[in-house]
């Protein structure tokens, strides 16, 4: 159908002519409301916006002598965070004469990665940033 003819029909149909194939040979219009088709799109991406899972980092602060018991409570809600598909943030504390002994921390958060490795996989590996030891990790994904 010419352009003409189609734009005078879409004309009588108090509708628009939209271009859904511009490089084709002919290229391929078609009839509709154009206004309804963009809310009905924005309202699918609203949709998809909506059902995506929103991933939160959760915060653990430990200190170099943290005793056996309150280790084991910061694995157990670290394992709670990662189960509920949170991403975490493992902090390590130093404060006065501790700074004398990074070690210590760092043997600390490996012991901490090796507890929750069964629901958790550290994305980034401990790295001492000013006083304290940072480390990263995300919950497992299903497939692995």
């Amino acid at each position: 159908m010419s352009t003409k003819d189609a734009l005078e029909r879409a004309y009588n149909e108090d509708k628009d002519l939209v271009k859904i194939a511009p490089n084709a040979n002919p290229p391929v219009c078609k009839i509709m409301d154009y206004g309804k088709f963009l809310f009905e799109q924005q309202k699918r991406e609203k949709d998809a916006k909506r059902n995506q899972k929103v991933m939160d980092v959760k915060g653990i602060r430990l200190s170099p002598n943290i005793d056996t018991h309150d280790f084991e409570t910061k694995v157990n809600q670290a394992k709670k965070f990662l189960g509920n598909g949170d991403r975490l943030k493992v902090e390590l504390r130093f404060r006065k004469r501790t700074q004398a002994h990074p070690q210590i921390g760092e043997e600390l958060l490996k012991k901490f990665a090796a507890e929750i490795s069964d629901v958790g996989v550290v994305d980034k590996q401990p790295k001492m940033e000013g006083r304290s030891y940072l480390m990263f990790v995300s919950p497992k994904s299903n497939k692995q």
